[in-house]
C-alpha cells in the first residue's frame, strides 16, 4: 500500500493498492475465420457520438444545440457513466481558487437543474472561503482544498442518470442503449461511421463525423490514431476499482468522530489496514443517511485486459462485504449500515490517452498560458498555479479525420490526467467536441479545419466561459497554427 498527501501536484490524499493480480499462462491458441457479411444500416446522421457518458452526454446536448442530426450510442442502460453508473457521485472542483465558477455550459446546467434533494455542496457565496471554519467544515464534505472552499458537490446519481436523459432527448438527439460501439469505419484515414452490437446482431451507423466518448479510446485506438499509455505512479489516475453505496449511516457521527477523536480514529483506520488491507474511508453523499467508497484503489491492472476487469470486479464485490462487517462492529454512525449497491460500472481511471495536435502538459501549468483555440478551462491543482487552458488541438488526432475526442482521454500528458479525468473536464471537453463536431458537419469540412472563432463563440453562446475568444481571427483558421 502507498499512501499519498495532498501537494502542489494533487488535490486528493489517498491511498494505493498494489494489484497482487495472479499471472496467468495465455496459451496461443491460434485464430479463426470471422465470414464476411452485410451489416444492415441502422442509421445515418450528421454526428455519431460513441459512448454516454459525461463527455458523450455533452457532446451530443451541444451538438444537437447547434444544430446537427445526432446519435449517440450508449452500451448500459443509462447515461452519465462513471458519475452515475460508477457511482463517482463525487463532483470535482469547478470553482478556481477565488471561488470564481470558471467551468460552465452544460455542467452548470446540469447541475443547476437537479432537484435541490439531489445535490449537496456549499452555498454559492461560500465559493472562494478561506474562513477556517468554513474551510474545515467542507473539508470533511468533498469541498474544501488547500484551506479553499470549493463547488465539488455530491449527486445523486439516479436523478444525473434522469436529467442527462431528458436533456439529450430535448436537444433532438436519438438515444440508442444497450449498443456497444465495436468497430470504426474508416475510409482513407477518414472516419466515416462506426459498426456496433446489439441484442439483434451487428448493424452500422454511418455520421459525418465520430465523436470518441468512449473514455477509452476504443474508436481513435482501432481507427489507427496515435495514442499513448504511459502512467504517472504516484498518482490514482491509474488505478482501478468498484465503487459502492451503503445505506443506513449516520454521516454526522462519523464526522464527529474524525474530528473530536482523531486519535480513535487513527486507530480505527490502523486496524481496519490489518484486518480489511485494502482498506477505504467512507464519503459523504448528497443525503447524511448513505455514504460511497470510492475505492480500494488497485494499481497494476489494465482497463483493456478481460481477466484484469474481472480480477478487480470479484474483488471489489468481496471488500464491500468486509467493509461493511469492520464498519458495522467498530465506526460511530455505522452501527445500522447495510449494502445498498454497488457500481454497476467498473471504476477505470485510465487506458489510452490521445496523442493530438496539441496537448495539455505539466510545464504548461505555472505559466498562465491561454491558447487562441482555447474551448474551455479548468481550475489548476492548487492555488499554487493559475486556471488551465484546454485547446481544441487536445480533443483532435494528429492525422485521422472525421473525429472528435473527449473525456478522459483527450491529449494530455500523464501528470495532467490526474485532473483532465474528472467529471467536470469530462463535461467541457465533451461540449467542446460536440459543437466542433457539428460546425464540422454542417460545414462539411474535418473537424481540424472548422473556423476556430466560430466554435468559440457557439460555445460562449452555449454559456461556456472563455478568455481567448477575441485571439482567434475571423475565417478559417487551421487549429493546428492556433495550438502550437
Amino acid at each position: 500500500m502507498k499512501s499519498l498527501e495532498r501537494n502542489d501536484e494533487r488535490v486528493l490524499a489517498s491511498d494505493i493498492f498494489e494489484g497482487e493480480k495472479v499471472e496467468r499462462m495465455r496459451v496461443d491458441l491460434g485464430t479463426v475465420k470471422e465470414a464476411a457479411r452485410d451489416v444492415p444500416v441502422y442509421a445515418k446522421c450528421d454526428v455519431l457520438v460513441v459512448g454516454g457518458g459525461p463527455s458523450g452526454t455533452a457532446a451530443a446536448v451541444a451538438a444537437a444545440r447547434a444544430g446537427a442530426d445526432v446519435i449517440l450510442l450508449e452500451r448500459y442502460n443509462h447515461l452519465g457513466g462513471l458519475s452515475t453508473g460508477g457511482l463517482v457521485i463525487w463532483i470535482d472542483r469547478m470553482t478556481d481558487w477565488d471561488g470564481k465558477l470558471v467551468m460552465r455550459g452544460f455542467c452548470e446546467e446540469v447541475l443547476d437543474r437537479l432537484p435541490r434533494d439531489a445535490i449537496a455542496g456549499p452555498a454559492r457565496e461560500e465559493w472562494g472561503s478561506r474562513d477556517s471554519a468554513r474551510s474545515g467544515y467542507w473539508s470533511h464534505r468533498t469541498a474544501s482544498y488547500h484551506g479553499v472552499v470549493t463547488w465539488s458537490p455530491t449527486i445523486d446519481p439516479e436523478r444525473l442518470k434522469l436529467l442527462s436523459q431528458d436533456m439529450v432527448l430535448e436537444a433532438g438527439a436519438r438515444l440508442a442503449f444497450h449498443s456497444w460501439a465495436a468497430l470504426p469505419m474508416v475510409e482513407n484515414g477518414v472516419v466515416t461511421g462506426a459498426f456496433f452490437e446489439t441484442k439483434a446482431g451487428r448493424q452500422a451507423v454511418l455520421a459525418k463525423v465520430v465523436v470518441d466518448a468512449t473514455g477509452d479510446g476504443d474508436m481513435f485506438a482501432r481507427a489507427g490514431g496515435a495514442f499513448e499509455t504511459d502512467i504517472f505512479k504516484d498518482d490514482v489516475h491509474h488505478c482501478m476499482n468498484t465503487a459502492w453505496l451503503f445505506g443506513g449511516v449516520d454521516m454526522n457521527r462519523w464526522i464527529e468522530f474524525k474530528t473530536a477523536r482523531p486519535e480513535e480514529h487513527a486507530d480505527f483506520m490502523k486496524r481496519g489496514r490489518e484486518v480489511v488491507k485494502l482498506f477505504e474511508r467512507p464519503f459523504v453523499s448528497w443525503r447524511n443517511d448513505i455514504t460511497v467508497f470510492m475505492g480500494p484503489r488497485q494499481t497494476g491492472f489494465s482497463g483493456l485486459d478481460l481477466d484484469d476487469q474481472t480480477a478487480v470486479e470479484i474483488r471489489s464485490h468481496r471488500l464491500m462485504a468486509e467493509h461493511l462487517d469492520f464498519y458495522r462492529k467498530h465506526a460511530p454512525g455505522f452501527e445500522n449500515a447495510f449494502m445498498m449497491v454497488s457500481a454497476s460500472q467498473l471504476g477505470v481511471r485510465h487506458t489510452r490517452r490521445l496523442l493530438g495536435v496539441a496537448s495539455i502538459t505539466r510545464a504548461q501549468w505555472p505559466g498562465a498560458q491561454v491558447f487562441a483555440d482555447e474551448v474551455a478551462i479548468t481550475p489548476a491543482v492548487s492555488p499554487k498555479f493559475p486556471n488551465i487552458s484546454i485547446p481544441y488541438g487536445s480533443l483532435l488526432p494528429r492525422s485521422l479525420d472525421g473525429l472528435v475526442a473527449c473525456g478522459r482521454h483527450v491529449s494530455c500528458d500523464a501528470n495532467s490526467h490526474g485532473f483532465m479525468r474528472e467529471i467536470p473536464q469530462c463535461w467541457v471537453t465533451g461540449q467542446a467536441a460536440g459543437v466542433g463536431a457539428a460546425l464540422a458537419a454542417r460545414s462539411g469540412v474535418a473537424p481540424r479545419d472548422v473556423d476556430i472563432g466560430e466554435l468559440q463563440r457557439v460555445l460562449i453562446k452555449q454559456g461556456v466561459h472563455l478568455r481567448s475568444a477575441e485571439l482567434a481571427p475571423a475565417g478559417e483558421t487551421p487549429v493546428a497554427a492556433l495550438s502550437n
